[in-house]
């Protein structure tokens, strides 16, 4: 998937939050998963992101944890059962150890990257269709993460300083690979959900890198709660076959109040 890209440039622009504001060990974040078929939005499944403290060969770490699935009902169609999970450093926020289980459709794979600090490099362990593990060392730039860290990052990043427009440059480990990639800023809007909610939101869509579900490029679209929690409110994406949604239904142990909800 994609070449080995640009070491130096990715050291140098990639986006590297070093200070934490805006989460906490203890939350948790829940939404409905929407399919579209034949122009209708089907509830398709469930995804949740969840924060532990917790400690990591002995050093302060959090555990960020997502799990997404398709209902039963909806299987039959495409089965999606998804783990994603990393350590990371508790004061940068850097990872340690990433583990991502992937069951869509027909496909499956498992991925496991250990990251060192001292060379600079990421161990990659990887695992498609139950075939035998195919192991790799590369470098590890600067500012460099994987999937499941890099939401937690983007959520502190200072969108005060962009304008509507700008590219803000992020650095990915995707299928044992580094991608330079970015975050395109799209100013302030209002987001609801399907229960009639309303939050005031910072809009942005990251480039995206080809894989099992999605095409390549802009195709996704994210809304985040424009207050202190920077919370996804809405995610909007174009697949291979049709688009989906990722909707808020709800949250607990969030760092602060959660203040862009819009009242009647």
């Amino acid at each position: 998937m994609g070449l080995l890209l640009w070491f130096v440039q990715l050291g140098v622009y990639a986006q590297c939050i070093t200070e934490n504001n805006v989460f906490q060990g203890g939350e948790k974040v829940y939404y409905h998963a929407f399919y579209n078929w034949k122009f209708i939005w089907l509830n398709a499944g469930e995804v949740s992101f969840t924060v532990d403290e917790t400690k990591w060969r002995g050093l302060p770490a959090y555990h960020f944890k997502s799990i997404g699935g398709t209902f039963r009902n909806y299987d039959r169609f495409y089965k999606v059962r998804d783990t994603f999970e990393v350590f990371v450093d508790r004061y940068n926020l850097k990872p340690f150890e990433y583990r991502q289980i992937t069951n869509e459709g027909s496909f499956s794979a498992n991925h496991h990257y250990v990251f060192n600090r001292e060379n600079r490099t990421i161990r990659t362990s990887i695992s498609r269709e139950g075939k035998p593990f195919e192991r790799e060392v590369i470098p590890w730039p600067e500012c460099a993460f994987d999937l499941l860290s890099m939401i937690y990052q983007a959520r502190n990043i200072d969108f005060s300083k962009y304008r509507s427009g700008d590219k803000i440059p992020i650095a990915l480990v995707v299928d044992g690979e580094i991608h330079n990639l970015y975050i395109r800023y799209l100013g302030r809007e209002v987001a609801k959900t399907r229960d009639g909610r309303s939050f005031s939101c910072l809009k942005f869509a990251p480039m995206l890198v080809k894989g099992t579900i999605f095409e390549a490029g802009e195709g996704m679209t994210v809304w985040v709660t424009d207050d202190k929690n920077r919370v996804p409110i809405l995610v909007e994406a174009k697949i291979l076959v049709g688009s989906v949604k990722a909707i808020f239904s709800h949250a607990e142990g969030l760092r602060h109040p959660m203040t862009a909800e819009i009242t009647p």
